[in-house]
């Protein structure tokens, strides 16, 4: 028989108020290494403060995105890899402000799980503010929320908010016209989009995760689980040295989708798929998914995860700063009349 009658604590129903506590102390090193001008407070508070002044803006617009990592999550989960995926978190966010022709300035994230582990969470955050400081944002704020009974055993969810600003009149895209000339940035992988296929692929190859990447490298979960490229500092250097139409992140949709977004009505682009060499994770998905390339161009990357539509008379010093910028960059054709993208050649 038990005594209905004893009180209960929070930590009976499955949340831990000192795991949370621990957490905040243990990842407070890693946010207070991103701050950078204009963080007046961070960790600790009801809210963070920002001063757009100290960050060096005088008549600021601000730009704000927010996103996840989507179903990657799961190889996380399943392989125990957790030091990647904040920086996945984080470039998803970023990456779109700076095609607005932002500057990402603050981040914060919302982590949630059945049961707080502190450690796996700390890793994952620690992940996080490793985007931040490659893009040059501070982590400045978060949620972590325990929520038994809506998660399963070692599930958890993602989500990041990032904040930008730019000043009046800077933003992108503007200027599109025929002729530009699109700069193609090479990806790291599939970076966050495309995973609910790429683990349907993955099933019906009958490999585990700890299995030899049939495509180089790692195990194939560690290989799948190479965090998105960041484009913010290489992207925004572009645009201050003149010349800069457009930016597009090529996320869910692909080249298909995602280009048509920043072109004007009239506008469409056309593609030479010859331009750039298909990297060996994407030919492997291809064959083992019987993949057409046109469901290739509208689920994943392919390769290609920033494209910049630019002057053509400027694609030249442009490639060359991309390029010193480390990046490895394609001339993949212009803007043109029309709708839509149209490719020549095929995927190689």
């Amino acid at each position: 028989m038990t005594d209905d009658t004893k009180g209960l604590t929070y930590a009976q129903a499955g949340v831990d108020i000192d795991a949370g506590n621990a957490l905040v102390e243990r990842i407070k090193p890693a946010a207070k290494a991103t701050t950078r001008p204009g963080v007046m407070s961070g960790l600790g508070g009801f809210g963070a403060l920002f001063d757009l002044k100290a960050a060096g803006y005088d008549d600021p617009v601000l730009v704000a995105a927010t996103d996840g990592v989507g179903t990657k999550l799961k190889i996380a989960i399943d392989t125990g890899v957790f030091d990647t995926i904040g920086i996945d978190l984080v470039a998803m966010c970023v990456n779109d402000l700076v095609c607005q022709g932002a500057e990402p300035l603050f981040f914060l994230d919302y982590f949630a799980t059945g049961k707080l582990d502190v450690n796996d969470a700390a890793v994952i955050i620690e992940g996080i503010a490793e985007g931040c400081t490659r893009s040059g944002c501070a982590l400045i704020g978060g949620e972590t929320a325990e929520m038994p009974g809506m998660y399963g055993p070692g599930d958890f969810d993602l989500a990041g908010f990032a904040v930008g600003a730019m000043e009046r009149g800077a933003s992108l895209p503007a200027n599109v016209a025929v002729g530009d000339v699109l700069l193609g940035l090479g990806s790291d992988g599939v970076h966050s989009n495309g995973y609910s296929l790429v683990r349907r692929i993955v099933e019906r190859s009958g490999l585990a995760w700890d299995a030899a990447a049939p495509f180089g490298g790692d195990t194939l979960g560690r290989a799948l689980l190479a965090p998105t490229r960041l484009y913010v500092k290489q992207a925004l250097a572009a645009v201050r040295a003149g010349g800069v139409h457009a930016l597009a992140h090529i996320t869910g949709g692909g080249l298909t989708e995602n280009l048509p977004r920043v072109l004007p009505e009239g506008l469409g682009a056309e593609i030479d798929l010859g331009s750039w060499t298909l990297p060996p994770v994407f030919n492997w998905l291809m064959a083992e998914g019987g993949l057409d390339e046109a469901e290739m161009l509208k689920t994943f990357n392919s390769g290609i995860g920033m494209v910049l539509a630019v002057s053509a008379d400027r694609a030249e010093a442009l490639t060359t700063l991309l390029e010193g910028e480390g990046e490895t960059v394609a001339r993949l054709g212009t803007v043109a009349d029309g709708t839509g993208v149209r490719y020549t050649g095929a995927l190689k």
